[in-house]
């Protein structure tokens, strides 16, 4: 309980909502009638954003009569992505009460809610039946939760059989710990990175078959002198969410991120399995 206390606090400082109204509007974005676009910065807190969500989405063959689960949902954005591009429904968990009552407000603002929910709760103890969905992806999740066997193992109860799981993560890389503050952690507390190796091993170990894996090291570091571009340029970066979410720290995060990448501390992972 402690550790989903630590983990919550470190996302949720209250009047999100309020931030984010404030922030569209001075995009001259209508808070009130956002597109799914529209709130795309700012609502896939991920690194990389929405371009790492429609990487996730191009592994899979979704259909309009799938049922997908996004463990650790945050404001919605991927939930709302998927359900548009595939015509899917989306049932989201996240711990964080203030994360889910934002993505139910974004989502019902957009036009989605009666293909896009989400509840509040924890990712090792979901409250769905066995077999529930037909899919399942978690962004950038599980760098908080030290249980990885019991994560992927009650992943794998509520899909049905071969159905696709992808997972995006941030692995730990041979060059030692990463330097707090994180977007994830802001002391190791609350921070618990496998390697690559773990991380394959512990998915087959609950029965998923790893179909792919790889780094998206290059795609990160290409990204962020992208975004460092248009910064140079006094443009807006692509990605406003962690500044969303964590305010001014958000700057010593996206820093100490880009070093410890750089330095191989940290891989970012994209892995497609099935159950």
């Amino acid at each position: 309980m402690a550790d989903e206390q630590r983990v919550s606090g470190h996302y949720s400082s209250g009047k999100l909502m309020e931030r984010l109204r404030t922030a569209l509007a001075a995009e001259g974005i209508d808070p009130d009638r956002p597109t799914v676009e529209q709130l795309a910065p700012f609502d896939h807190f991920h690194g990389r954003g929405l371009e790492a969500t429609q990487q996730a989405a191009n592994l899979v063959a979704a259909s309009s009569a799938d049922h997908i689960l996004d463990v650790g949902s945050g404001i919605g954005g991927p939930a709302r992505y998927f359900a548009k591009r595939f015509g899917c429904r989306v049932t989201g968990i996240d711990l964080t009460v203030e994360f889910c009552e934002v993505a139910r407000g974004l989502t019902h603002a957009v036009g989605l809610a009666d293909r896009v929910k989400f509840e509040q709760g924890n990712a090792l103890a979901m409250p769905f039946p066995d077999a529930s969905f037909d899919g399942a992806y978690s962004m950038n999740v599980s760098m908080n939760i030290a249980d990885k066997p019991g994560l992927f193992r009650e992943i794998r109860r509520v899909l049905k059989p071969g159905a696709w799981f992808v997972l995006a993560e941030i692995a730990q890389g041979p060059a030692g710990p990463p330097t707090y503050p994180t977007p994830w952690a802001r002391t190791a507390g609350t921070s618990f990175l496998a390697t690559p190796d773990e991380t394959h091993a512990a998915l087959a170990a609950v029965g998923f078959t790893i179909v792919q894996s790889r780094d998206t090291v290059a795609e990160a570091t290409a990204f962020t002198a992208r975004s460092r571009a248009l910064i140079a340029r006094g443009e807006k970066p692509p990605f406003h969410a962690v500044y969303l979410i964590h305010g001014e720290l958000a700057r010593e995060m996206a820093a100490n991120g880009a070093r410890d990448l750089a330095a191989g501390k940290t891989i970012p992972l994209e892995i497609l399995c099935r159950a």
